[in-house]
């Protein structure tokens, strides 16, 4: 996809709405979906993986006891096409891949000029993952400062499909210079939600930019079975019940005070860094209390 090709069909990005079910069994969707960054990481198999348990199948069974994963490899490095449709064949109906998008189209001094590197990753077979495929996640860094014109000059390059699936874009700003309305403004324009994080390195703030909700959250501790206290974890199940039910948490930071459109929105929230260890604990911890419960694990059966 080249850059001129990507500006004809990236105008206006528009951004996929899946409302919330009422209920929330494993049968049918959760109200939220809530996972960790990637599956293989070694100390996950002293505490999350079954004794036994081959890495060939640890998405697998991480697939069957969250309801979504964000993947990382995708930022620092093309995937096969082929990889995408294994990942899907290997999850369950249901589930949900968020993706981060190449490094080399958000980690340049022009973002404007992104058109090359947007469309070699959007176009490297991440519609393989069909129903499977969640948001796509753009990543800046933390010396990124918010350029209005080059700011929106990205934007506009972000397609709102590829290969017939429809995209939805996330943007994970990580310098406070984006705390303005002027941003919020732009991120509200082109339908792309902006990413929460609890964490205390990077901006922090909750106002809603599209019709779903990204939260990153960073902040778990080692010392804690389930990387956050109870009280924590409670208060988090109270908040994505908020964002699902069309509101929007009363004691998140917020740039915007007004309050937005009221509307169901589909909730992403992932566990990632701090402790990594403590991810899947309190991912799994955050959907009990949403009441989902994991469909029972069969060691034996590969497959859906």
């Amino acid at each position: 996809m080249a850059e001129a090709s990507t500006k004809s069909t990236t105008t206006k990005s528009t951004t996929q709405s899946t409302e919330s079910t009422q209920s929330t069994t494993s049968h049918k969707a959760p109200i939220a979906r809530v996972g960790i960054g990637g599956w293989n990481f070694a100390p996950w198999r002293d505490n999350f993986y079954p004794a036994g348990l081959t890495q060939s199948r640890e998405l697998e069974y991480a697939s069957r006891q969250l309801t979504a994963i964000e993947i990382n490899s995708t930022y620092h490095g093309t995937q096969k096409r082929t990889s995408f449709a294994k990942w899907r064949d290997e999850t369950p109906d249901g589930f949900v891949f968020s993706l981060k998008a190449s490094r080399f189209a958000t980690n340049r001094r022009v973002l404007a000029e992104s058109g090359e590197s947007i469309g070699r990753f959007l176009d490297s077979g991440i519609a393989e993952l069909g129903d499977k495929l969640g948001p796509i996640v753009w990543q800046f860094a933390p010396t990124k400062l918010f350029d209005p014109e080059d700011f929106e000059a990205f934007l506009a390059l972000l397609p709102a499909s590829v290969e017939g699936r429809k995209l939805r874009h996330v943007l994970d700003v990580r310098n406070e210079s984006f705390m303005t309305p002027d941003y919020l403004k732009l991120a509200r324009k082109y339908k792309a939600a902006t990413v929460f994080t609890d964490s205390d390195k990077f901006p922090s703030f909750a106002d809603l930019t599209a019709d779903f909700v990204y939260a990153r959250l960073m902040r778990s501790a080692e010392t804690l079975k389930s990387g956050y206290a109870p009280k924590a974890l409670d208060a988090w199940g109270e908040r994505v019940q908020a964002w699902a039910a069309g509101g929007r948490p009363e004691d998140l930071p917020q740039v915007d005070v007004s309050a937005p459109a009221k509307r169901k929105r589909e909730v992403f929230v992932f566990f990632i860094n701090g402790a990594k260890e403590r991810a899947p604990a309190a991912a799994q911890a955050l959907l009990a209390r949403l009441s989902w419960q994991a469909p029972p694990w069969d060691a034996g059966a590969k497959g859906k």
